[in-house]
């Protein structure tokens, strides 16, 4: 990307523990004092913080790949496609998007998430004021319609959020605590089963679910076991996050709040602003397969690099005033779901069941729906990052509830 290549420069005051608490300083001073391609020895990875470098990377596969050894996400769940690039990748993810189009969205799982947004909601309300959204409301929701759309619901959002938390823990192990690697063997297990019994249902009765589609694409029975702990790993936490973040972000902005409760078309729009803002998913690893400058910095095979999302989803030269949020923000491509290939293949699902069911289903019953603690909110981690908790309140419940 650059025409003058240099070394990077060595950024060793990142610690694990500061990126995992807090990341938003570290990045601010690592792009004021470094620039956009950084080596951070606590990782050993090169930091990629800017906007274009990281779009370019995600861009070129053949030049930026899937991690190979160190990949974690392939430790946690094993060789499932997100590890992969074309044309392997495009053989399994082909056979994904049939259960993840726009239109099935519409017509199979929007009154899915629909009829769970109400169930999950009267837990809300009944728990009362002081509620946690995090526990009563967005998880359950988040891996109930999960549960669904991959094509286990026998197994129940408890079991699907656990496993789901397992792998994102493993996914995310760089202190490679033995602990998350036990928990992480626990959930394989009891996931397997049930796909085991949902595998052969789908091949007597075929729906519209994603193990469906795979199984009826012929993929390999590995593959789609694999893929399919992919789609659990990943189909909580990102949606989760995203809902309870919405509702934190709204409650600081209550006039951007009201303009959305009065027409409430336009929670699917601020789903963009709320996933730039707060990005779920942090950073990504990419492995370097051919020798390749990015932001000044000459890159050889055989480098990995995090491509740090959170930090390019606040750069200023893509986004103006990129650390004020705007739910109404002219919109531009931000990199909340990856890029390129790798593009989340469930950014549809998240927009449908998160700004067409769940913030606007909330705001309307919970009337004056806001945090108990609004300064108290506090998020945690690197890899994927969010509200561990939301204790909320409210004036009324509209609705007879």
């Amino acid at each position: 990307m650059s025409a003058v290549a240099t070394s990077a420069p060595d950024a060793a005051w990142v610690t694990l523990n500061a990126l995992i608490d807090d990341p938003l300083p570290v990045y601010a001073r690592l792009r004021a004092e470094h620039g956009e391609v950084v080596w951070v020895p606590s990782v050993q990875r090169y930091f990629v913080l800017g906007f274009e470098a990281c779009r370019f990377a995600e861009n070129n596969p053949d030049t930026f790949a899937p991690l190979g050894g160190r990949n974690l996400v392939r430790k946690a769940i094993g060789p499932n496609m997100l590890t992969k690039g074309d044309p392997e990748h495009a053989v399994e993810r082909s056979a994904v998007n049939r259960a993840l189009r726009p239109k099935t969205i519409e017509q199979s799982w929007l009154p899915v998430f629909q009829e769970n947004g109400e169930r999950f909601l009267a837990d809300v309300i009944e728990a009362g004021p002081g509620a946690d959204l995090v526990q009563s409301f967005a998880i359950p929701f988040a891996a109930a319609n999960l549960a669904a759309i991959v094509g286990i619901p026998e197994a129940g959002w408890a079991a699907v959020q656990r496993w789901s938390s397992a792998f994102i823990a493993a996914s995310g192990n760089l202190l490679n605590d033995p602990d998350v690697w036990a928990a992480n063997e626990r959930a394989n297990a009891e996931a397997e089963e049930h796909i085991t019994d949902a595998i052969a249902r789908v091949k007597a009765v075929p729906d519209q679910s994603m193990l469906s589609a795979m199984v009826h694409a012929d993929l390999p029975e590995f593959l789609v076991r694999a893929n399919t702990k992919l789609a659990i790993a990943g189909g909580v936490n990102e949606p989760q996050h995203t809902i309870v973040n919405g509702v934190w972000a709204f409650a600081r902005h209550p006039e951007q709040r009201d303009r959305l409760i009065a027409d409430p078309a336009g929670f699917v729009g601020a789903f963009d602003e709320v996933v730039r803002w707060l990005s779920p998913i942090q950073s990504i690893g990419r492995a370097v397969i051919a020798p390749v400058t990015l932001g000044g910095v000459s890159l050889r095979p055989g480098d990995e690099v995090m491509l740090v999302v959170g930090a390019a989803n606040r750069d200023p030269s893509q986004f103006p005033d990129p650390h004020r949020f705007d739910a109404f923000r002219t919109r531009k491509p931000h990199l909340a779901f990856g890029g390129g290939i790798h593009l989340c293949a469930g950014t549809w699902a998240s927009k449908g069941q998160i700004g067409r069911v769940a913030w606007p289903l909330l705001h309307e019953r919970l009337v004056g729906l806001r945090p108990v603690d609004i300064e108290a909110a506090r998020w945690r981690g690197f890899t994927f990052r969010g509200l561990e908790q939301l204790p909320v309140t409210w004036d009324d419940v509209r609705g007879g509830a």
